[in-house]
């Protein structure tokens, strides 16, 4: 899919004002909704920001296929606790996703406001992307196996291409 053309300047000056702003805040991105790096922050290289990019797209589709399953509406955020950090995956109004690292021992009432504050100022400098008619349908099989206590599998399509391990 084709989109707008996005001047990522004034949305990476507003990525880098976020991490300056919040004391606990490490780094932050902006994506469109399949995953296509659109900006980011200091502290993230351009190779750092498409992985980053591309486990956020995943995350978020496994949580819309998750919404879907039970019925319980549309993902409104999506926060990752580990060991040292937060990873807090918030949408603009217009569709496009921002995911920024904090520290562990910040106050997420704190971090869920600014990055709410954030993709308010940040939507109008990104494109408006289409809302999604429903998850892909790997993201629904791999939530349904999950939530139903089994394990993901490949679909036959994916188990074709050379470039994914099979399960055996």
């Amino acid at each position: 899919m084709a989109y707008p053309v996005v001047t990522t300047g004034d949305v990476s000056r507003l990525l880098d004002d976020l991490v300056d702003r919040v004391p606990q805040a490490q780094q932050a991105v902006a994506l469109s909704p399949d995953g296509i790096l659109l900006a980011w922050s200091k502290g993230v290289d351009h190779e750092l920001g498409e992985q980053l990019s591309g486990l956020v797209a995943g995350l978020r589709a496994l949580a819309v296929a998750v919404g879907q399953h039970a019925d319980t509406g549309r993902v409104r955020q999506i926060v990752v606790q580990m060991g040292t950090a937060f990873l807090f995956i918030a949408a603009t109004p217009g569709g496009a996703i921002i995911a920024a690292v904090f520290d562990a021992g910040s106050d997420m009432d704190s971090v869920a406001y600014e990055v709410a504050l954030f993709a308010g100022r940040a939507d109008r400098h990104l494109p408006a992307f289409p809302a999604p008619e429903e998850a892909p349908e790997t993201a629904v099989r791999t939530a349904q196996a999950l939530l139903h206590g089994g394990q993901p599998t490949l679909g036959a399509h994916a188990a074709e291409r050379h470039d994914l391990p099979t399960r055996r």
